[in-house]
């Protein structure tokens, strides 16, 4: 048994299954029977290797400490912890392997199979990736629905008021009754000086003295 779990077919075909699972597993909101079978495949693999010698407790320590790490994906913000995961499992795939010439390859068939469910659950079956929705916001805000960046108040142009407090060459100013955040066109107003507005760039005011 020990030499048919390290034969090079058997490998690759546990190895696909282990990807496949994880694969599907992306577009699933809870782990589910894939994400089993797949580390199932996993634990197959590495069994028979641990029997054959090839793999050592080290290689057991880093495989689970993967497989834990995918896990916490699912209860994690970002995609640090599953990265780190599928990074250590593929150094423990190496690390437990006989040829790495030979396990490389089988890394690579199962790879390109996995990448290829991954775009016919997109593409075929119309999936979407449920598993790193958290990663990107999903909402917009609108001007339609009522959201804006700020409030361009192109309206004041023209109107005249009084510094409330010295611009130099920010401060406030009192326009038409309403206490407002401004900006001197540059020169140094006094406090009580009459000011006309003169330009508004978004939520910047621009006011000019009146001599």
């Amino acid at each position: 048994m020990i030499e048919f779990l390290t034969n090079p077919i058997v490998i690759t075909v546990l190895l696909t299954i282990a990807g496949v699972g994880i694969v599907v597993e992306l577009f699933s909101a809870k782990f589910g029977l894939a994400g089993l079978v797949g580390v199932l495949a996993l634990l197959i693999f590495f069994y028979g290797h641990f029997q054959a010698g090839y793999a050592g407790f080290g290689t057991l320590i880093l495989f689970a400490g993967g497989i834990l790490l995918i896990f916490l994906e699912f209860f994690l913000p970002g995609a640090i912890s599953g990265t780190l995961g599928v990074a250590a499992l593929i150094l423990s795939l190496f690390l437990a392997g006989e040829n790495a010439l030979q396990m490389g390859v089988s890394i690579l068939i199962a790879i390109f199979i996995s990448i290829l469910i991954f775009f016919l659950m997109i593409k075929v079956f119309g999936k979407k990736l449920i598993l790193f929705n958290r990663m990107v916001l999903s909402e917009s805000a609108r001007k339609e629905d009522g959201y804006v960046s700020n409030i361009n108040r192109t309206e004041l142009i023209g109107k005249e008021g009084i510094a409330l407090t010295i611009l130099r060459p920010a401060g406030t100013a009192i326009i038409q009754n309403e206490r407002i955040d401004v900006v001197s066109e540059g020169g140094f107003i006094e406090q009580n000086a009459s000011v006309k507005v003169i330009k508004v760039e978004g939520a910047r005011i621009v006011v000019r003295e009146i001599e």
